[in-house]
């Protein structure tokens, strides 16, 4: 990812957010996410798009996006099941909580029978928030990779082999 981060088309980027891609870049492959090698087109979300799934598996289920915007970064994560974490949401520090309570992504009912809505409670409210924009976080840094980590690590923890069982 270092090299990647030093190619021209990425000169734009701080350093500070150069130096957040490395670092979750290196956090995410200890987890056994990977992006694939490649940095596509961001479409609408910005300029690039870093996409991480699970490496090596079949099933490509997107857990983390990165978008790279000319005015900086912004880390995207991929969340079902929310209640089941509610107490880990509920504890959680102010810039991972307000991600799930507050208002950004707040669901506007544009379409009634929209299957795509995150519904969920936080501090005994019920929260519905809209699925193609939720769960971004702003302004990440190095300072808050720990807790991104954790909070990834809470929703997707790592899942243990018996020891001498095959491999599906």
């Amino acid at each position: 990812m270092k090299g990647l981060m030093a190619e021209e088309r990425f000169a734009f980027i701080s350093d500070t957010d150069k130096a957040f891609i490395v670092a979750f870049d290196e956090e995410m492959m200890k987890l056994g996410y990977g992006f694939g090698g490649t940095i596509g087109s961001g479409y609408c979300w910005g300029r690039y798009m870093i996409i991480y799934s699970k490496a090596g598996a079949k099933n490509r289920k997107v857990i983390a996006r990165v978008y790279i915007r000319d005015g900086g970064i912004v880390l995207r994560l991929f969340f079902s099941k929310i209640d089941a974490h509610r107490a880990y949401i509920e504890s959680s520090p102010p810039y991972i909580k307000e991600v799930f309570a507050g208002e950004h992504g707040s669901c506007n009912h544009c379409k009634p029978a929209c299957s795509f809505r995150k519904t969920y409670t936080v501090d005994d409210r019920l929260i519905e928030k809209c699925s193609g924009v939720v769960f971004e976080f702003w302004e990440p840094s190095v300072h808050k990779l720990p807790d991104y980590m954790n909070l990834l690590s809470e929703f997707y923890p790592a899942r243990s082999r018996s020891v001498g069982a095959p491999r599906r």
